[in-house]
């Protein structure tokens, strides 16, 4: 009776996983909601508002990622948004405007800024689908962007089951 040798074509396949889960935002993330510092959660007192922020407890932010914010339909100046920056800048992390899902994105781009994409030339890449976390749209396009001009494939999801995005011409096939 001859025994079956079973060979992992995953393994032998070259395939490069790359989880966009690496680019996920370490640390602290907080939203500044400037809903409690509006007088009726509707108006914006300049006077009120300076003295509430100088009041705030700032080490709060220590080190975290901060996502400035108003969740109630109010009219707010720009200097409001600038002011609370001012406070935050020697404390947070980073802070941007917007809301979390938007300091998120913003955090994982960030963090692809710093990816070397050249350190894939010539490999079969594929970008892992599906995690524990939610990655943003925007960071697959960005990634995208990155690895074509370098890599011979990519492709969506899991080794044993992609999705092909794109594949290298080959110089070597002319049609005449």
């Amino acid at each position: 009776m001859a025994t079956e040798e079973f060979v992992n074509k995953v393994a032998e396949s070259g395939l490069i996983t790359l989880n966009l889960e690496d680019f996920y935002p370490k640390g602290n993330i907080k939203v500044f909601d400037l809903k409690g510092y509006l007088f009726m959660e509707l108006i914006l007192k300049e006077k009120d508002f300076r003295a509430a922020l100088q009041n705030t407890d700032w080490t709060v932010y220590q080190d975290a990622n901060v996502a400035i914010t108003c969740s109630v339909d109010a009219i707010i100046p720009m200097w409001a948004y600038m002011l609370i920056a001012s406070y935050l800048q020697p404390v947070a992390a980073e802070i941007v405007f917007g809301d979390e899902s938007k300091l998120i994105n913003a955090l994982i781009l960030k963090n692809l800024q710093s990816f070397n994409a050249e350190e894939y030339t010539d490999k079969r890449v594929v970008v892992k689908g599906c995690g524990d976390v939610s990655i943003p749209e925007t960071a697959y396009v960005e990634i995208t962007n990155q690895l074509r001009p370098f890599v011979k494939s990519i492709m969506y999801g899991e080794p044993c089951s992609t999705v092909p995005i794109y594949k290298k011409p080959n110089p070597a096939k002319t049609t005449d």
